[in-house]
C-alpha cells in the first residue's frame, strides 16, 4: 500500500531557516512515526522563494491575508516597510508545485507564520498580536486541495491522514 506523504515546515524539523536563524523543532511521536514511514517532505517556503537566513521579520498588511497575497493583492512587509511579497508568492508557488509533484496529502506548517500560518497570522502592525487568517503558502496549498494543519494539530493531522487511507484498506479487503 502506498502511504500518503506529509509536507512539514523545515523549522519544525529542526532546520535553522526561520527569519532570525532559529528553528522551532517539535518532538512528537506522530512526527517520529511519519519519519520512520518515510512520509515526510521538508520545506521552507520563504527560503524556497529566495529569502535569506537571517532576514527581517515580515507580516501581511492589515486588511489582507495569505490568499490575497497569493493572488497579488496586498503586501507582505518588513518592519522597515520593505515589500517582500514577491518572495512569499514565489515560495508559495514553488511549495504548491512540490506538493502536487510529491502527491502530498497533508501539510503540517508553522503556526502564525506569514507563509505557513493555517488559522492565525500576526496582525501586520508588528505588535506581536495575532488575527484570524492564513499565511501565503497555507492558502496556496488549501487552494490546491491539500489540508493544512499546524504543529499544535498533529493528532488531527494524523486522524485526517488515516481517514484518507481507510478507503484504500477497505477496498483492498473487498
Amino acid at each position: 500500500m502506498t502511504r500518503n506523504k506529509v509536507l512539514v515546515s523545515a523549522c519544525l524539523l529542526g532546520e535553522r531557516v526561520r527569519y532570525d536563524g532559529s528553528s522551532r523543532p517539535v518532538a512528537h511521536t506522530i512526527l517520529d512515526q511519519w519519519q520512520q514511514e518515510e512520509r515526510l517532505v521538508s520545506v521552507c517556503p520563504e527560503t524556497l522563494g529566495g529569502l535569506l537566513v537571517p532576514r527581517p521579520a515580515a507580516e501581511i498588511q492589515v486588511g489582507f491575508d495569505g490568499k490575497d497575497i497569493f493572488h497579488e493583492e496586498g503586501k507582505v512587509i518588513t518592519r522597515q516597510g520593505h515589500n517582500v511579497s514577491q518572495y512569499f508568492v514565489r515560495g508559495a508557488r514553488k511549495t504548491q508545485e512540490l506538493a502536487l509533484k510529491e502527491e502530498i496529502a497533508v501539510a503540517v506548517l508553522k503556526a502564525n507564520s506569514p507563509s505557513c500560518g493555517n488559522q492565525q497570522i500576526y496582525s501586520g502592525e508588528f505588535s506581536k498580536q495575532l488575527r484570524d487568517g492564513q499565511g501565503v503558502t497555507a492558502a496556496a496549498l488549501e487552494e490546491a486541495g491539500i489540508k493544512v494543519f499546524n504543529e499544535h494539530q498533529l493528532e488531527e493531522a494524523d486522524a485526517y491522514l488515516v481517514s484518507l487511507e481507510e478507503p484504500l484498506t477497505a477496498s483492498a479487503d473487498a
